[in-house]
């Protein structure tokens, strides 16, 4: 892990048409651009997905998502390699 992926960042995403601002890890911001690729969406339809259905900090569910995203593709993974 490099000093930069640590590195927290704020980040202006519009949830249903507010602009809003996220404070996460460089790291988790890069998990988050990956899972919205993955998902053929974007960045900011992701953070609303998760916004939609959060209990509590904005940033702590984007960071329990991409936690949650990293597990469940490392466990396709494994059922695939068998």
């Amino acid at each position: 892990m490099s000093e930069n992926d640590a590195r927290v960042r704020k980040r202006s995403v519009v949830i249903s048409g507010h602009a809003t601002s996220v404070s996460m890890e460089q790291a988790f911001w890069d998990a988050l651009k990956t899972a919205a690729r993955h998902r053929g969406t974007s960045v900011n339809a992701l953070v609303a997905e998760v916004d939609a259905s959060r209990e509590g900090n904005l940033s702590s569910a984007l960071r329990v998502f991409v936690l949650r995203d990293v597990q469940t593709w490392q466990t396709r993974q494994t059922w695939q390699n068998g």
